[in-house]
């Protein structure tokens, strides 16, 4: 059986990102639903503060709090432990406590499947696969093994140089053994455990796999297939006009346009009275903006569009953050929207 390691590499200050989907094996998880639920933990927080803090909303605690921003994403992207927390649970129904917590001592580390290591803003995964362990740090070039017998003082050694890691105790995905749990990844960060262990300085990857390709409509000359009227695509300077013609049809038909909302539910000016509702804007800004409560929710879609230079938006809300597209017609009491944190991005 051929066994393949997942291995993102580091983008930004993505670590965390990163982390969570070495630790799974797949591309899981985005910036955008991380950043999603640290939004919606943020708003716990301040939901929290409100109804025990003297003043609600209006109190200085709650008013410094919302000021300060996010407290589990920062600008450039890192994420906090809590953020990668809900993110496992949520998705994967998997804990992931402190190695030190209690009543986990008298567990052997090299009987738990994975591991989750951060200090200051950097995370990194150690994963069991094939019941051997690899370091999946997005910033090694390659997954790198680790010995059982080396584990245990690998984790000491992280906890004594400041390092806090958390772990899993059993539960995870799979690792990747077939094709169709590999299209669950993004192909250049998958890795032949074969050769890796082998120690090949060109091992393969996913990327250039070359049977990754069988099946998907190679013609014999190592071209690809085009969609649709089997032609080969070819330059615009090539195409006779009957050609011209028929692309540009083609294209007509495959760009819809949308609907802008501004059009179809005009912005009032905001009321002096009504219920307050937060916004994480699609740019990353956040504010506030008064709505009544039988305003109907497309007008929301329509003070983000307003701005975010009048494109088309998608919103979320709730937690699990969900898509408020199909409440477009209810009112905003309708859709229970009243002091919701509503993240957006461009559609």
């Amino acid at each position: 059986m051929t066994y393949w390691v997942y291995h993102e590499r580091q983008e930004a200050m993505l670590c965390g990102q990163h982390a969570l989907n070495n630790l799974v094996q797949a591309n899981a998880f985005t910036p955008v639903s991380l950043a999603e639920i640290a939004g919606q933990l943020d708003q716990m927080e301040l939901n929290y503060m409100a109804s025990n803090n003297e003043g609600g909303v209006s109190s200085k605690d709650y008013l410094k709090r919302l000021a300060e921003g996010s407290g589990n994403v920062d600008e450039s992207g890192n994420f906090s432990i809590e953020v990668l927390r809900s993110a496992l649970l949520s998705r994967f129904n998997i804990e992931l406590p402190n190695i030190r917590q209690q009543g986990l001592s008298k567990v052997e580390v090299t009987t738990m499947d994975g591991f989750i290591c951060n200090r200051s803003s950097h995370w990194f995964a150690i994963r069991k696969i094939n019941d051997r362990y690899w370091n999946l740090n997005s910033t090694l070039e390659r997954p790198e093994v680790i010995s059982h017998f080396r584990l245990a003082a690998e984790v000491e050694a992280l906890q004594n140089s400041g390092y806090s890691v958390f772990c899993v105790v059993d539960s995870l995905p799979p690792p990747c053994t077939n094709e169709a749990m590999m299209d669950q990844g993004i192909p250049k960060y998958w890795w032949k455990e074969d050769d890796l262990l082998k120690g090949k300085t060109n091992a393969m990857t996913r990327a250039d796999d070359p049977w990754k390709d069988v099946g998907s409509g190679r013609r014999l000359d190592g071209g690809k297939k085009s969609g649709g009227n089997g032609q080969a695509s070819k330059p615009i300077s090539e195409m006779t006009e009957e050609e011209m013609l028929q692309m540009a049809m083609q294209a007509s038909l495959e760009q819809a346009p949308q609907q802008n909302d501004a059009v179809a539910y005009p912005l009032t000016e905001e009321p002096a009275e009504g219920v307050k509702i937060q916004f994480r804007m699609p740019d990353g800004t956040r504010t506030v903006r008064k709505f009544l409560e039988s305003d109907v929710v497309g007008t929301i879609y329509s003070y983000v569009s307003s701005k975010s230079d009048d494109r088309n938006v998608e919103l979320r809300a709730g937690f699990p953050p969900k898509d408020i597209a199909s409440k477009k017609g209810e009112t905003v009491a309708e859709a229970k929207l009243a002091g919701e944190m509503i993240h957006g991005r461009y559609a």
